[in-house]
């Protein structure tokens, strides 16, 4: 009897926090339609099905990137889904540029009340192999760029005590992957950023949302920059993300950003294996550490510097690249404006 009434309050318990959980997420809903959402690298990738999915919910849209063609074609094809929506051309590595297109975007609309920090570049190949240039760029993109976002937008969201931010980090964010040193380390930064504002910012109704998406097949590597052992190194990122039982879809991972976004969640993180692989890593860092370290032996080996120039993944596309393995991550680049 005493272990029946131990397993009940155990149960009763369990079943009272959970409840307390969802009325609290209950409470915290937000309804995205005619709210504004300004969504930087919204070109293409992840940020153009993000911008498709909150136009078919009445969303009035902000596309940031800095390439003003892909900016264009993206606020066309947003635009023919009856959506709101100005395309806005910006560096988010300057801080006046940022500041100066948060103006513009306020001018427009009057507000912003979501802030979705997803532009991002990605560099592939070993540590011997990675300047300080790759580090520079992937820590003013992705931790930099979306600060400076931050600091622009929140006096308005504090002015009015309501808002959103999201920042798109990435498992690589949560667990470091070999031959991905400059994106996981700064994306681990942007990690601590966002997890540290959401706990400052909660109580003037301003919610902060860490994503930590696995692999998705957006179509973006052929956008990375690859260093080392060019064709091999690009060969087994495009791969991987190309595999359905390693990848999402980008239009799944949109959907769950955006229910994650309405919530007002504290984190989420996109996909079973990267939930899986997070779990194993903060479990046993010790094993999670050495099963990397095996992997890496079998990943392509440094080059002498002399010989490895900076190339992006559609420099070096090769037979082992273009079959039937990688047709997932090619259909989506043509789908999401990756050409």
């Amino acid at each position: 009897m005493a272990r029946k009434s131990r397993f009940f309050s155990l149960a009763l318990g369990v079943g009272l926090v959970w409840a307390a959980r969802q009325l609290v997420r209950y409470s915290r809903r937000f309804d995205v339609r005619n709210k504004v959402v300004l969504i930087t690298g919204g070109s293409r990738g992840l940020g153009l099905v993000l911008a498709r999915q909150l136009a078919t919910q009445q969303a009035k849209l902000i596309l940031v990137a800095r390439d003003a063609d892909e900016l264009q074609q993206a606020e066309e094809s947003i635009a023919e889904l009856g959506a709101e929506v100005i395309s806005i051309a910006c560096d988010m590595t300057n801080p006046a540029e940022v500041e100066d297109m948060i103006e513009e975007s306020l001018n427009y609309y009057g507000r912003i009340d979501v802030l979705i920090n997803n532009a991002g570049i990605i560099q592939i190949g070993p540590v011997d192999n990675m300047t300080l240039q790759e580090y520079d760029e992937a820590m003013e993109t992705h931790f930099f760029g979306p600060l400076h976002a931050i600091r622009a937008v929140l006096p308005h969201m504090k002015a009015r005590q309501e808002g959103r931010i999201v920042n798109i980090s990435s498992i690589a964010g949560k667990v470091a992957v070999p031959h991905l040193l400059p994106y996981s380390a700064s994306k681990f930064a942007l990690s601590g950023l966002s997890k540290g504002l959401r706990t400052e910012l909660l109580h003037q109704g301003i919610h902060v949302t860490t994503v930590y998406p696995g692999l998705m097949r957006t179509g973006s590597p052929r956008h990375a920059i690859v260093k080392g052992e060019h064709q091999k190194e690009y060969a087994w990122f495009k791969i991987a993300d190309s595999l359905p039982l390693l990848t999402v879809s980008a239009e799944h991972a949109a959907q769950q950003i955006i229910e994650a976004l309405k919530q007002g969640r504290a984190e989420l993180t996109v996909s079973v294996p990267a939930k899986l692989l997070a779990a194993l890593d903060h479990l046993f860092p010790e094993l999670a550490a050495d099963i990397f370290g095996i992997t890496n032996r079998f990943l392509p080996q440094p080059v002498p510097e002399a010989a490895n120039p900076r190339k992006h993944g559609y420099e070096v596309e090769s037979k082992i690249t273009h079959n039937g393995i990688t047709q997932p991550s090619d259909e989506a680049a043509v789908e999401n404006n990756e050409f």
